[in-house]
């Protein structure tokens, strides 16, 4: 089955939590912290490979989850570190952020690896808080959450010339006929349901990949018939040949017709060089029409008389699709600057550190990103720990914006899941 679009859930895992422990060995006097790291979770990787030619795996595995970072261990036995998972896609998918869906990565290549979720740090163990004035630190690190993320996947065939047209008009017997490719043909409309792939060999040597689309119509860049849901498959393609029927009554309209929804797609696919196909001429009257397309067309297409079946016209225009490709320019699909590049704003570092909501009369609540982030980090499970969050709390000027909102002794202070009772 041809699957070109999945979405998945990823989760990479949480890094290990550091320990506290104190060295106890009747050789060793006052043997002091020896608290290890906790080992970082795993990642997620995308790694593009020509030994898959769908997303199909992905219709059925739609949540991927990595492990976590082992929690560091006494004797600075550091925890171990969770094994990275690679999932494999075919070469040409493009990967996308959701739920803005904001192009992330672009896989088109043999080998292409993408980090789409980032393992958690471990954290530190009591050893790394040691100092010359507290010698005996009970307090260590939590790890850090990974990243958990929405990835819409979009596979684009990576081919150097698309065939396009209405439906019926000849792009699947010219395929087979060029290509060792065998698409399904027959006459009625969207016999082709999915794009099929040849490559074509010219008596030369040369060779080029040729991409057979699904039969356009009018407001397929709207959805219609097959035309939105494999329109994509066309983006890279650096040469379109524009197949017209010449048993069509209006040839002319058809091609009208077809290069608006080109147009209307975007992606820049009317700016390629395209190179029309006159298919069917098998008679006077096939002739005729033929004749009188070139003539509206001199000047701004090249156009030239194919049958298929008969193999006639085949190698005349192959041979101009290879010199055509020679000079075609390329159509990046997204600008690279927009590929994952985070830029840090200086201004950020203005924004306040944490934000206090009143919930009721007695009950208030700390949040923003920073103060959060910090908590997640703090282990405060023995008394030093809770005596490190209290005291951050109170640098950063929590206990001071309490006081201005009106709290009152015994309020209660809500940091995502921990409570406290507030006094001056």
């Amino acid at each position: 089955m041809f699957i070109d679009k999945a979405k998945i859930v990823l989760k990479a895992g949480k890094g290990g939590d550091g320990a506290i422990s104190f060295l106890h060995d009747k050789q060793i006097m006052r043997g002091g912290p020896d608290g290890g790291n906790g080992g970082h979770g795993g990642s997620i990787y995308l790694r593009a490979t020509s030994d898959e030619t769908t997303l199909i795996n992905y219709r059925y595995q739609k949540k991927v989850t990595a492990n976590d970072g082992g929690k560091g261990q006494k004797k600075m036995m550091f925890g171990q570190k969770a094994d990275d998972i690679y999932l494999d896609v075919p070469v040409g998918t493009v990967v996308f952020d959701e739920p803005a869906h904001n192009f992330v990565a672009d896989l088109s290549k043999e080998g292409d690896v993408f980090l789409a979720a980032k393992g958690g740090r471990g954290g530190r163990g009591n050893a790394c808080f040691a100092s010359s004035k507290n010698r005996t630190p009970r307090v260590a690190e939590n790890g850090v959450a990974g990243e958990e993320k929405v990835l819409t996947l979009e596979l684009k065939l990576l081919a150097d010339v698309g065939l396009v047209g209405k439906p019926s008009v000849g792009k699947s017997t010219l395929l087979s006929v060029i290509s060792a490719a065998k698409p399904e043909i027959a006459e009625y409309p969207f016999t082709t349901i999915v794009p099929n792939l040849g490559v074509t060999y010219l008596k030369d040597g040369s060779s080029f990949v040729v991409a057979d689309m699904p039969g356009l119509i009018k407001g397929a860049s709207q959805g219609k018939g097959l035309g939105l849901q494999f329109l994509r498959h066309i983006e890279r393609c650096k040469v379109l040949v524009h197949l017209l029927d010449m048993q069509s009554e209006d040839p002319l309209n058809d091609f009208e017709t077809i290069n608006k929804e080109l147009a209307d797609y975007g992606f820049n696919l009317i700016k390629r060089p395209m190179i029309v196909a006159c298919s069917k001429v098998e008679d006077k009257e096939s002739t005729a029409k033929y004749l009188e397309v070139k003539k509206a067309l001199e000047g701004k297409y090249e156009v030239y008389p194919i049958c298929a079946p008969l193999h006639e016209g085949v190698d005349e225009l192959l041979y101009r699709v290879k010199d055509v490709l020679k000079d075609a320019p390329s159509f990046p699909l997204y600008e690279e600057k927009d590929a994952g590049i985070k830029v840090y704003d200086a201004t950020l570092e203005a924004l306040p550190e944490f934000e206090i909501t009143r919930e009721d009369a007695h009950t208030f609540r700390i949040h923003g990103e920073r103060i959060e982030r910090t908590y997640s980090l703090i282990n405060i499970s023995t008394d030093e720990g809770m005596m490190k969050l209290l005291s951050i709390l109170r640098n950063i000027g929590v206990d001071a914006k309490l006081h201005e909102m009106g709290a009152r002794d015994g309020d209660t202070v809500i940091l995502c899941d921990f409570e406290f009772d507030y006094f001056e």
